[in-house]
């Protein structure tokens, strides 16, 4: 296999391949990237036997063929390659990468033959599509509160489902809640609700735009996500979510309004002194003020305080600080509402005017 192409166009996507990549041992397949070469184009597969990731290039082929090359090493190559083209040829057990016009620098890395790679799975179900700036904030809004506890397997997704004509997304560790739905295109036949690793849902936020089309399909055991030149796919997680409709409040008697920045600001200056095993801070409010503060430990304490809109009985609510700054970085609105009904009862965060999402917050005791 002989195949020669712009350092740029490979980088991006071997990049990518890395990351699905989850051994660093140099002599596992699964540490390898696979590459074909076709019709001048160069086809990239990287999986973890849970995450599949392939897509195409376009390179100049001279000999046609297929291998697979150690991920980490191959990036390396290409972010430190000092020229813009390079050849790629493969002799025996050899990859050779160089310069397409000159002898030095010349890299040799040992190769894996393409027949010992994963078979990559198909999709039996149909695919329905949606903008892809809807799905990237599906999962912006939900994807930073799944559940690290793994003994709890069934929290450490996000939750997918189709209710009537809406779309969901939802992810919970137990103590917040995030919620976000889209309205369902027409062609989004019924599917039962699926849990979706966040490993795949993190690199397609990441290396997705705005513009276009995503195209999904879910099976019983799989979900397949393709856009522009690639496809991915990934194993879903098996259990039964929690049923989350029983977390979301039906009534809430008292809500506040403050400006989102004002918000962030005040929780980023109380951070330096909020106690880093507990995290908890304290929301003070009154009429026409909020105050935030921290509680007293060893290094001391700090209180802030911020203009917002309430009026009701003053009410303190104490909180994980983590869950109250992550919903307000990822909102991008100027003003957010706080609704409650007591101290001890779930909080609801979300914006103003309201829209498809929210994010819910069980207190912590005083």
């Amino acid at each position: 296999m002989i195949f020669t192409c712009s350092k740029e166009v490979l980088l991006k996507e071997i990049s990518i391949a890395q990351e699905i990549i989850a051994s660093k041992n140099a002599i596992s397949i699964l540490s390898n990237v696979y590459l074909e070469t076709g019709k001048n184009s160069l086809s990239i597969k990287a999986t973890d036997r849970n995450v599949y990731f392939q897509t195409e290039v376009p390179v100049n082929v001279v000999e046609s063929g297929s291998t697979t090359v150690y991920g980490d090493k191959f990036l390396g190559i290409l972010s430190s390659f000092p020229y813009d083209e390079f050849e790629f040829s493969q002799k025996e057990n050899t990859a050779v990468i160089k310069p397409t016009s000159l002898k030095k620098p010349e890299y040799k890395l040992k190769i894996i033959t393409s027949d010992k790679y994963p078979e990559f799975p198909v999709s039996s179900s149909s695919f329905f599509e949606m903008p892809i700036k809807e799905f990237r904030e599906m999962i912006q809004q939900s994807v930073f509160a799944v559940s690290d506890d793994e003994t709890r397997y069934y929290m450490n997704g996000v939750f997918l489902e189709k209710i009537e004509d809406k779309i969901m997304m939802v992810a919970t560790d137990g103590r917040r809640l995030a919620y976000i739905s889209k309205t369902a295109g027409s062609n989004i036949e019924d599917f039962t609700g699926i849990i979706i690793p966040p490993k795949i849902l993190n690199t397609i936020f990441k290396r997705s735009g705005d513009e276009g089309l995503v195209s999904i399909s879910v099976s019983d055991k799989s979900i397949y996500i393709n856009f522009a030149s690639y496809k991915f796919s990934s194993v879903l997680i098996e259990g039964n979510f929690p049923n989350y409709k029983k977390v979301i409040p039906e009534n809430q008697d008292f809500f506040l309004t403050v400006k989102r920045d004002e918000m962030l600001n005040a929780l980023r200056r109380v951070s330096l002194m909020v106690e880093k095993k507990s995290h908890r801070i304290y929301l003070g409010v009154s009429t026409g003020k909020m105050a935030v503060y921290s509680e007293e430990s060893e290094m001391g304490t700090v209180e802030d305080e911020i203009p917002c809109q309430y009026e009701g009985e003053e009410t303190t609510i104490a909180l994980n600080y983590r869950y109250m700054e992550e919903p307000f970085k990822i909102m991008t609105d100027d003003e957010i509402k706080i609704r409650f009904s007591s101290a001890i009862k779930a909080i609801t965060i979300e914006p103003v005017p309201e829209k498809d999402f929210f994010h819910i917050v069980m207190p912590m005791q005083s």
